[in-house]
């Protein structure tokens, strides 16, 4: 590509001075707008005191006999790493032990941390490896912490800033999956080899477990750490949904656990599970996509085929996940985007399935285990788009007991949420959730924002969201989300109808559901706006191309949007098995249908749009979102552009870069769909 054919290539150089002088122009153009509407500053503090109050569930893993917790709030803006008890859990206010401070880290090393997670040693307890990255990139370092000293080992594990991680196989070994130099990294940015490392020696003297290919996405490994069930694997992720496990021997020797590539692959104890994305045929049953298997993982790899079938979907069914106690499984169903709960139990006769005593029957239900080693003891979360998330400590086979809930961010008197069904234009229904008043006046002027995903086999299910109610629907808007193709509410058939060239099905089911709450009277296009980020970035940059006639206004948020060459940029080429390669065999003819950098011109109308990125997102490259914004705006189109400077593939790094964002998102909405 040339700048003769992309006259705003040079805003792909992310750093560059002349990029950055661009990026504060604009910055400072919307900033000065939007903050001078009346409803900013109010917006902004509401926003912000919801974000560090205090008034959160403090979720917490099991590591022996603490409890630990990651915190952010006002008066720790990067957060805190801290524990306790099952016992002062219990209590309203429990005692905390403060065993990392990052904002003090931070400001000893002059750096700008973000928490990025900590794997604690098993069965000694005593260390963790801490990941940290700059900004809240997605490139991270490993630090090797003393958890009794609270402190780092000063010659401990340490890996330098790249994309990838370590995992512990004993207090002295850990693998290693990193930047080790040239050509030690995949085309999609991420390690291509994955080492053995012993303590006390040099990084570079790591010895080599496995090393992938050029075109992999991403090759790790792990240990599994289970009493009894010691393991070493090595996983090939070759795309999304496209993956290798390997069963790794003492002696290093690699043995393939040789299930279908596109099935998800898990060993539990004594288990091998496989979750099918495929239809599969073996020792002559054939077993549909979506079904969950489970067998004795030793019989699997000495050639056995014989599975017992936990699940199996229906047209309006679909596993959303699974999670393993010391001895049973619960299966999380969706079931027409609504959660159930289902014990599985060994038994001689076969594993038998009951309802999960005291699961909530509505809103989305999440269920995982406390310790799958040696409990059956689970945490369970429920919560909907006007009910406070709730957090439930039960023993399976008895009645959960509540432990906390969050109390109401935003007064939800008078809101009501529904689901409805619209029809595609290929005749399928599409499923959405709409929070609105109640008794909602059906006069076509509610101002109305439908957000939406449609990718990568992510369901969209209803969660509490505090910010969406202090902002949008408690000031007199209507939410809607739609469950559109490309998601996972109803499996892996809704996901693999919108893949490559059948991708516009996604937008020809979100348009489906915008002209239904058109033709249902609940708004009109002057007060319907849309947002969407990440791949619903793309998602609203298609909307916007392809549907302008339907919205008044738009954010559109992290986004992919010049699909010629977003295979090219950061993390891009991982997501050519969702989207396609521009650059094989006539992909580009049906890829370039939904590429809205090259679709938009000078002479359509399209809705006011607001595009917000991050200079320090590695995942999707901000030149996205930058060439979008200077393509449009040099046509003379009404857009409005936000990159914040660090923040990562989240877009903020803490929150008060969140709250600020969200606030300039929604001041834009309410001025452009709130007017008469």
């Amino acid at each position: 590509m040339t700048e003769t054919e992309d006259p705003y290539l040079w805003l792909e150089d992310v750093t560059a001075e002349k990029s950055l002088e661009w990026v504060r122009a604009r910055n400072e153009k919307t900033q000065t707008h939007l903050e001078a509407r009346p409803e900013f500053a109010d917006l902004n503090r509401d926003l912000l005191a919801i974000l560090d109050s205090d008034e959160r569930i403090p979720f917490v893993s099991k590591a022996g006999e603490y409890y630990y917790n990651f915190w952010r709030d006002k008066d720790h803006t990067r957060g805190i790493w801290r524990r306790t008890t099952l016992a002062e859990y219990r209590k309203a206010s429990p005692a905390w032990e403060l065993v990392l401070d990052l904002d003090a880290l931070a400001e000893q090393e002059d750096e700008n941390w973000v928490w990025d997670g900590a794997q604690i040693l098993r069965p000694d307890l005593d260390l963790a490896l801490i990941d940290l990255s700059r900004g809240g990139a997605d490139a991270s370092v490993t630090r090797e912490f003393d958890l009794s000293k609270k402190s780092f080992v000063s010659d401990g594990f340490s890996r330098p800033e790249a994309k990838g991680g370590m995992d512990w196989i004993d207090r002295d070994t850990v693998f290693v999956f990193t930047d080790f130099g040239s050509g030690s990294m995949t085309s999609s940015g991420y390690p291509r080899i994955v080492k053995r490392w012993e303590r006390g020696t040099p990084l570079d003297a790591a010895s080599v477990v496995y090393e992938g290919t050029d075109a992999d996405m991403y090759i790790s490994a792990s240990h599994d750490d289970s009493p009894g069930y010691e393991r070493d694997f090595v996983s090939r992720t070759i795309a999304f949904y496209n993956n290798e496990l390997y069963l790794r021997s003492d002696s290093g020797e690699l043995t393939k656990v040789d299930a279908p590539n596109s099935a998800s692959k898990s060993v539990h104890h004594q288990y091998l599970l496989l979750e099918l994305r495929d239809a599969w045929t073996v020792n002559g049953q054939e077993f549909v996509p979506g079904s969950l298997l489970l067998t004795s993982f030793d019989d699997f790899m000495a050639g056995q085929r014989e599975f017992e079938v936990l699940f199996e979907p229906t047209d309006n069914s679909s596993l959303a996940s699974f999670s393993a106690t010391r001895d049973f499984l619960v299966l999380n169903v969706l079931e027409d985007v609504k959660n159930r709960l289902y014990v599985m139990k060994p038994t001689a006769a076969g594993w038998q399935k009951s309802a999960l005593r005291g699961a909530p029957q509505i809103g989305t239900v999440g269920v995982s285990a406390v310790d799958s080693d040696h409990s059956n003891a689970y945490w369970m979360t429920s919560s909907d788009y006007l009910t406070p998330t709730t957090l439930y400590y039960g023993e399976l086979g008895e009645e959960p007991e509540q432990l906390k809930q969050l109390t109401p961010q935003f007064d939800a008197t008078g809101l009501q949420v529904s689901q409805h069904f619209a029809t595609s234009r290929d005749g399928t229904q599409v499923p959405y959730f709409m929070v609105s008043k109640e008794n909602l006046e059906r006069n076509g002027s509610q101002p109305t924002l439908l957000y939406g995903y449609g990718g990568f086999e992510i369901s969209l299910t209803p969660g509490y969201n505090a910010s969406v109610g202090r902002a949008w629907t408690t000031q007199g808007g209507v939410y809607v989300v739609a469950n559109i193709r490309g998601g996972g509410e109803y499996g892996p058939r809704w996901h693999q109808a919108a893949l490559k060239k059948n991708r516009l099905r996604a937008y020809e089911d979100f348009a489906a559901v915008a002209e239904d709450l058109i033709q249902q009277k609940i708004t009109s296009t002057q007060h319907l706006g849309i947002q969407g980020g990440s791949n619903g970035g793309l998602l609203v940059g298609n909307m916007i191309a392809l549907y302008p006639e339907l919205f008044s206004a738009a954010v559109c948020q992290v986004p992919l949007l010049d699909m010629k060459r977003y295979h090219l940029l950061l993390a891009g080429a991982s997501w050519m098995a969702e989207y396609g390669n521009p650059d094989a065999d006539g992909e580009w003819d049906f890829i370039k249908t939904y590429s809205p950098y090259q679709n938009v011109d000078a002479d359509t109308e399209y809705p006011a749009v607001l595009f917000t990125t991050s200079t320090r997102d590695d995942r999707v490259h901000p030149g996205h979102a930058r060439k979008m914004m200077a393509r449009m705006e040099s046509q003379g189109h009404d857009v409005s552009y936000y990159e914040n400077i660090e923040g990562g593939h989240g877009g903020a790094a803490n929150n008060k870069q969140r709250a600020y964002m969200q606030s300039l998102a929604y001041t834009f909405l309410r001025e452009r769909l709130f007017q008469e």
